[in-house]
């Protein structure tokens, strides 16, 4: 675990820095913010970032965000300060550690932040039997490639490989090739000299150095373009790089992981990746099954995210009914563990009472309402006395709407589903702070459809709550 700690922290920059020494972390400290990007950006880099509060943090945030740094930040700061930690948290910071600094809470984060980077939930015995694979590998130096499709928790299980790994100790870098442009995908990898292209305004250390001595992850390699391919070759053969605009050879010590949600045979026959880079990546293949064929996964997954998003939105931690948990596993899962995630943390938001049940389940493709196992909710047609009311509900003013979420199903009887679907848009809207990605993410739609109800809500005369930061950074 590496932390990076920015600012004086009033003060108690020893006493937070010895303790997180003690519990095995390797800590490193600048005074601001520009260096502490610098930090991020150009090596060492951090698992974890500790920043006081009375620095510019959002500016931080924000620059963080624009740049794909990814790490979490925590905010530290006096107790007499809520304000400052409430804009931290906010601006997305992932908790508040209150000064001077506690022991124990400093332990606690510095664990949930490594737990939550290798932990697998599994109990279903196919699992079981690529855990104990991983286990053989990960060792070794050798290269991985991690199939299986979108949503299998890909990812999670290379973090997991890097934590059973001898550079457990060292930093495991990620970078998502679908996700990035190719235009940009070159510099993200290798690194770039100031100047070396329209915008290189600085020299940039590309994610080959950032992971040097440790892992990168090269997840939905099969997305790269197949020109940039050759120089990733010779980087994996030769265990050196050059940077976008340099003129001499990196030397790298990294151990590479792949995932890829495709047939990377196929791809190689249709011409659309290497063939000797997938020999190369494919020294050990591990397979990761669908959802739907480990079904003692689901009860222990959707526990998982119960108990997660349960504190996450500080909201009582509930439990799931029978019922419930037989719906879930009657579901065909075609977005994997994703789309499980998903639906539980919406459960979460719209549970009531003291356990999870049906009407709290919305799955893929049944709209924006909760289920209900009564004939009234069926898919059978509808009869002319299963009709609701002619006369819709009168409008309610966003203040009113969080009763939508808290309801019991008797209460969604006589109104619209468009009605109850505009409710829980936006008490989910609210409930991010105005965030779409975030909104859209609960909700299970694509943002393109979220932005779509909410112009029409507005339209219509609605109060919906205005976007988040990161919005409009993104717009």
């Amino acid at each position: 675990m590496r932390l990076l700690i920015v600012g004086t922290l009033e003060g108690h920059i020893s006493a937070a820095g010895q303790i997180a020494l003690q519990r095995g972390a390797k800590v490193s400290h600048v005074d601001g913010i520009e260096a502490g990007l610098k930090i991020l950006r150009e090596g060492p880099g951090a698992d974890l970032t500790m920043v006081d509060i009375r620095q510019p943090v959002a500016k931080m945030l924000k620059q963080m965000k624009q740049e794909r740094i990814n790490c979490p930040v925590v905010a530290c700061g006096v107790q007499s300060d809520p304000d400052a930690a409430v804009a931290a948290i906010r601006a997305g910071a992932k908790e508040y550690m209150p000064l001077p600094p506690n022991a124990e809470l400093i332990a606690a984060i510095l664990a949930a932040v490594a737990e939550e980077q290798t932990a697998v939930i599994f109990r279903d015995p196919i699992m079981a039997g690529v855990l104990k694979l991983a286990d053989q590998i990960a060792p070794s130096d050798a290269s991985v490639l991690i199939t299986g499709e979108s949503g299998t928790g890909k990812e999670v299980l290379a973090r997991y490989v890097h934590a059973k790994s001898r550079r457990t100790n060292e930093k495991f870098v990620s970078v998502n090739c679908a996700a990035i442009p190719d235009n940009l995908l070159e510099s993200e990898l290798f690194g770039h000299e100031k100047g070396a292209f329209t915008g290189a305004v600085a020299k940039r250390i590309g994610k080959f150095e950032e992971a040097h001595g440790g892992t990168l992850l090269l997840d939905e390699i099969s997305e790269m373009d197949i020109r940039l391919q050759a120089k990733l070759l010779r980087a994996i053969q030769e265990r050196e790089i050059d940077r976008v605009g340099g003129s001499t050879p990196v030397k790298v010590d990294i151990r590479l992981i792949a995932t890829s949600n495709r047939d990377l045979e196929r791809h190689v026959q249709n011409g659309h990746f290497r063939e000797d880079l997938y020999f190369r990546l494919n020294v050990f293949n591990l397979q990761l099954p669908a959802l739907r064929d480990r079904p003692g996964d689901i009860r222990a997954l959707a526990n998982h995210f119960v108990k997660k998003y349960a504190e996450a939105n500080d909201t009582p931690e509930r439990s799931l009914t029978e019922g419930a948990l037989a719906r879930l596993e009657s579901h065909t899962w075609r977005g994997n563990v994703r789309e499980l995630e998903n639906t539980m943390h919406r459960a979460v938001l719209l549970a009531h009472g003291d356990a999870i049940d049906l009407d709290a389940i919305i799955l893929t493709g049944e709209g924006m309402t909760p289920a209900s196992p009564t004939p009234a909710f069926s898919s059978a047609p509808r009869t002319e006395a299963a009709a609701p009311p002619p006369t819709a509900p009168a409008p309610q003013a966003p203040s009113d709407m969080g009763s939508a979420a808290g309801a019991d199903t008797g209460g969604l009887v006589g109104r619209t589903v468009a009605d109850v679907e505009r409710h829980l848009i936006i008490d989910t809207l609210s409930h991010c702070l105005g965030n779409r990605t975030h909104a859209a993410n609960i909700l299970g739609i694509s943002i393109r459809t979220l932005r779509n109800k909410v112009k029409q809500y507005t339209d219509e005369g609605f109060e919906v709550p205005s976007p988040g930061d990161g919005d409009r950074v993104a717009g």
